[in-house]
């Protein structure tokens, strides 16, 4: 086990909120949340991992404690969380690192992978998705939006940011729901219920379509770098198919890809042994 430290990084006059653990000049893993949720999400796999790696956890832009600025003063885009995250790993002066991705953390993940392959170690996808045959039908009522931005649509997608869904994201494909934490998704609700938040991440569904047309240029990366790579995926997520995660072995046929009988939230029941399977993929990569 170890202390975990909760901080604050100034990035251009942003405000980032982030969890850091282990010893700084330990290889440094970056873990990128998705959505609804923020660094919390790692609660569990942090201490696992902080004994023998630098270990850092931002709040994306709009998310959990990280600054969520009014929409006229920001605009609510990947490219654009990307940027801010990507000068937040300047801020912090890290130059080289393993990534986790996951849900939304992937698309920004793979955008800093693209834009500075050299500072990549090693990718672990946990549900982090980049491959067509890997959206399910799931994302059918999102692709009418991206298809026709009408408020009807958009107003449509409403039901994504309810409580019951996202209590409904953590429980499905898991064997017995008892076993999740109450604590994660009653948080995510939390965030998801701050004035404003819903218009936010109503902007995000929209331009999730951005990510989809970026797929060939990660997999280009992906065959181009050929990272070390090491999926670890929940095979009963509703949204992320599992064809997704055997589809990097096209692109990057060393591919560790592994399953496990969960959902989407993978960690909530699987932290131990995700958390195993990086800390040898890790010291098997180096």
């Amino acid at each position: 086990m170890c202390n975990v430290s909760y901080r604050k990084a100034d990035v251009d006059g942003f405000s980032i909120f982030y969890r850091e653990a282990g010893p700084s000049l330990a290889e440094t893993l970056l873990l990128l949340h998705g959505f609804p949720s923020a660094s919390h999400m790692f609660r569990d796999l942090i201490p696992r991992l902080g004994d023998r790696f630098h270990v850092i956890a931002p709040d994306l832009p709009g998310f959990g404690q990280s600054d969520m600025p009014d929409r006229s003063r920001f605009t609510y885009t990947f490219d654009n969380i990307a940027r801010v995250i990507d000068r937040f790993i300047e801020v912090l002066g890290l130059r080289r690192f393993a990534i986790f991705v996951f849900d939304y953390g992937a698309p920004t993940g793979f955008r800093l992978a693209t834009r500075h392959p050299e500072r990549i170690a090693a990718i672990i996808s946990q549900n982090g998705n980049a491959y067509e045959e890997g959206l399910s039908d799931g994302w059918n009522p999102i692709r009418a939006y991206w298809m026709e931005p009408s408020e009807t649509n958009r107003n449509a997608l409403r039901t994504f940011l309810s409580a019951e869904t996202t209590v409904w994201q953590y429980t499905h494909g898991v064997p017995d729901a008892t076993t999740v934490s109450p604590d994660g998704f009653s948080l995510d609700n939390f965030y998801l219920a701050r004035p404003r938040a819903d218009e936010v991440q109503l902007d995000l569904f929209g331009d999730y379509k951005s990510n989809v047309a970026l797929y060939p240029e990660f997999q280009s990366y992906f065959r181009a770098y050929q990272p070390p790579f090491l999926a670890v995926w929940g095979k009963n997520d509703p949204f992320f198919l599992p064809a997704g995660a055997e589809a990097f072995k096209r692109d990057i046929p060393n591919a560790d890809v592994r399953f496990f009988d969960t959902g989407h939230f993978a960690l909530e029941t699987h932290s131990d042994e995700i958390a195993a399977a990086i800390r040898n993929f890790l010291d098997y990569s180096r």
